[in-house]
């Protein structure tokens, strides 16, 4: 085993409330991750913060695996991280935001907020794989925060 004095490291800071909100709101896309049944499921996602409120929007299709792992109940984590160059090519300027809560599915108010034009508005386009248009069903479903925390470089 190697210990850490013997391996470059950089040491980070944690992030403001306003940081961690900037981030949330700025940055499109991160990864959640689900468990059930001792299985876990990873998957990239774009979101929307509205300053209080964490929504994704997601493509599902008939019978996927990732439609089951969106039913189950059970804690998540929803990871956005990012890196920038610095002027040393060893070092980069790196940040992360770990929520952790779990998924409700939105009310009859929740769906009317979210029509097609909002959908749009709020979200990059939605990545289709190798399924037809027509079997895609578009669902918004709400993170339900319990923590948000924020880890940074120092700048």
């Amino acid at each position: 085993m190697t210990t850490v004095k013997h391996v470059d490291f950089a040491y980070t800071r944690g992030m403001d409330d306003s940081e961690i909100e900037d981030r949330l709101r700025t940055t499109e896309t991160g990864v959640l991750s689900l468990c059930s049944e001792g299985d876990a499921y990873a998957i990239p996602l774009a979101h929307y913060y509205d300053g209080e409120n964490l929504y994704f929007r997601i493509g599902e299709t008939e019978g996927s695996e990732k439609r089951e792992f969106m039913r189950s109940p059970g804690d998540a984590r929803y990871v956005l991280y990012g890196t920038e160059a610095t002027d040393d090519p060893r070092e980069l300027d790196s940040w992360s935001v770990l929520v952790t809560g779990r998924l409700a599915e939105l009310d009859e108010s929740g769906y009317d907020r979210f029509d097609t034009a909002e959908i749009n508005r709020r979200f990059s386009p939605i990545r289709v794989f190798d399924e037809d248009i027509e079997d895609v069903e578009i669902t918004i479903l709400k993170f339900v925060v319990d923590t948000i925390t924020g880890r940074a470089t120092p700048s």
